[in-house]
Formats: structure tokens, sequence, C-alpha cells
């Protein structure tokens, strides 16, 4: 199992062969790359009430994720940085007890490579709001993996707070 099975997963959706539990477990043991700001706190985007971490399955969809951003922004090239208009909120910073290596994108942006399971049962919970991961989300078959039980711890999932479909 990687990035490249993982990848394959995430652009089965839609299809016939569309398999979410397989996509979550290819996650969980999956590197994925999760970008980072200048101050080493990790990229967010508040939607619907949820925060979002960014993660993606290699640089190629980062870089496509980077350039994308400094399109809208307006930017002429990679800083290293992401450009302030350009940057959603972040959350908590990394801290070396998530984040397995540190590098530097081929777009010229930090990124820490998080072990799948560890972003979603350590890093999400540590977020203190409703937060799931986004997966590739430039790319062509982006995946969403929401706070809910089975995907995020349940002491975090949205869906047991509110009594969940099992009616606990």
């Amino acid at each position: 199992m990687g990035v490249v099975d993982l990848a394959a997963r995430a652009a089965e959706l839609g299809t016939d062969h569309y398999d979410p539990v397989g996509l979550i477990a290819e996650f969980r043991d999956s590197p994925v790359l999760v970008p980072t700001t200048s101050d080493g706190r990790w990229w967010t985007a508040d939607l619907g009430g949820i925060r979002w971490l960014y993660a993606f399955t290699g640089p190629d969809t980062l870089a496509r994720f980077a350039a994308e951003r400094l399109r809208d922004a307006g930017a002429p090239s990679p800083t290293g940085t992401a450009p302030a208009a350009a940057a959603p909120p972040a959350t908590a910073p990394a801290t070396d007890c998530i984040a397995d290596t540190a590098d530097a994108a081929n777009a010229g942006w930090p990124y820490v490579t998080v072990h799948g399971a560890r972003l979603l049962d350590i890093a999400v919970p540590a977020v203190g709001v409703p937060a799931g991961v986004v997966l590739d989300v430039a790319g062509p078959s982006p995946a969403f993996l929401p706070p809910v039980t089975g995907i995020v711890p349940d002491s975090v999932a949205v869906d047991r707070a509110r009594g969940g479909s099992d009616g606990r």
C-alpha cells in the first residue's frame, strides 16, 4: 500500500468501483503531504462548519494546488510561503509526534509528511473544532474525509455528538 494506491482509490469516486471503506483504510496506511505556512502551521479551510486539513498524495498534486492558489492570489511565482491573500485559516502547529519528515514542495512551499492514521487520530482531535481532511483538493479526484464515526475518533465525530445513526 502507498500513495499510488491511495490516489487510485480516490480516483474511483463517482464510479461503480468506489469503495469508501477501502479509501479510508488506504488513507490510514499511507503517508500524505500536509502543506505548512511560513510559521509551521498546517493549511486548512473552513467550510460548512468544518475545518478541513489539506493533504496531498504527492508533490505533483501539492504543486498543482500551490499553482492554483498562487494564480487565484495573482502572485507571479511561488515564494516559499503562502501569499497572505490566499492563506486560509491555519490550525494547530505541526508537532514532532505527528509529522514524520519535513521537506520543501516542488512549488516552493514547505510541507510535512504525515501518516494518514496520525492525521485522523491525532491532528483532527487537536484542532478543537469539527475537522476533517480533504485529499488532493486541486486534483481531478478530491476526496473528503469528514469528521464522522468510522473516519475520526468517536470523541470528535459530529454524528456521535448528535446521537449518531445507531441511536446512541
